[in-house]
């Protein structure tokens, strides 16, 4: 079994969640749950060796799909701007229970490359500490620091609504990503920061102009963690072909996303859907972009992943599906977790 390394989970959201309601998050992630997709066991048994771990901030109210209308067209509003100071607890909050998670040995907290194969040589989940939209961060940027010395080595400038730093795409089908500004002069700034700092600088959830942006202003290699094909699932939270075409010139990567809506031509919310889809958008990344740039990014624990899956210890099926369809062992080893850890080296100043 190909030992992988994961682009994206919201592992720490379903642990916040469940640590608000009395639950205790340490014993429900190393003991095990029928809650969700990841936890120390199921990883294990999936061959999910670790991952970028998001730290996310909600909405006031949980994110529902818009119903698609008798065409299978949808567009969900975008959420309002959330406000920085509870935005920042809940931060501290998710970072409180990863740092309790190593504590406990249920995880180990990776800051280089070396640590995540030194994780993974122990048998012991290697999280890598993501923030996912930027909301926690103030103007200044004081609080970045902060982060980057607790442990954050990733985040996303956005998540699918706008923020000081910049604006994200709505959930909508069909739609181009091309959906409203970029980066603004803050954002500029943060993008500036996280190069100085080794922040890797992930481009899922931002719109198409502030892909742009974020392509003239970085020196890293151009990361989007979780995203799939929009040529073959026209939803606004895929690539077009140029935008892969500037991740393959860059030496970046994309994560495929496990998510059924934008893996499936109809881009329904329907978990039947097959594997096969996720071998099409596969195929199409590594004829668009080469082997080198492609890798996963489940998005375990935020979205309704195929059936065949189920959670993490369905993982292995994909690499399962990939081998039946003419993948060998060096290019499995590639996308598995090669390719993440060459990316992540680059952005973390290590090469």
């Amino acid at each position: 079994m190909h030992l992988v390394f994961d682009g994206h989970n919201d592992v720490l959201l379903r642990l916040w969640r469940a640590h608000a309601t009395g639950i205790d998050p340490v014993r429900q992630f190393i003991e095990g749950t029928r809650d969700g997709h990841i936890d120390a066991r199921r990883a294990r048994a999936g061959g999910l060796g670790g991952g970028l771990c998001a730290i996310y901030i909600p909405s006031m109210q949980d994110f529902v799909l818009t119903e698609p209308d008798a065409r299978g067209h949808y567009v969900t509003p975008v959420d309002k701007q959330l406000e920085r100071a509870p935005s920042l607890d809940i931060a501290n909050q998710m970072m409180a229970i990863a740092f309790r998670l190593e504590r406990a040995g249920g995880w180990r907290i990776c800051r280089s490359t070396a640590d995540i194969r030194r994780a993974f040589e122990d048998d012991v989940f290697a999280a890598v500490l993501h923030m996912e939209g930027c909301e926690a961060i103030d103007a200044d940027l004081a609080a970045l620091e902060v982060f980057h010395k607790a442990g954050l080595r990733s985040l996303g400038p956005v998540w699918s609504r706008p923020n000081i730093f910049g604006h994200g795409v709505p959930f909508a089908f069909p739609m181009s990503p091309d959906t409203g500004p970029g980066l603004t002069p803050l954002g500029f700034e943060l993008i500036k920061a996280c190069n100085r700092l080794g922040i890797l600088v992930d481009l899922a959830h931002i719109t198409e102009k502030g892909f742009w942006d974020v392509a003239r202003t970085s020196d890293q290699p151009l990361i989007a963690s979780h995203s799939n094909v929009h040529a073959l699932t026209p939803v606004a939270r895929n690539l077009t072909d140029r935008q892969l075409d500037a991740i393959r010139e860059s030496g970046g990567l994309v994560g495929l996303n496990y998510a059924v809506t934008m893996l499936r031509s109809d881009a329904r919310d329907f978990s039947n859907t097959p594997l096969s889809d996720m071998v099409r958008h596969i195929d199409y990344l590594v004829n668009r972009v080469g082997i080198d740039c492609v890798a996963l990014g489940s998005d375990f624990d935020g979205c309704t992943v195929p059936d065949e899956i189920g959670d993490a210890s369905g993982n292995h099926k994909l690499l399962d599906a990939l081998t039946l369809a003419g993948y060998g062992d060096p290019e499995l080893k590639k996308i598995s977790r090669e390719n993440w850890l060459r990316v992540l080296g680059r952005a973390w100043h290590e090469a």
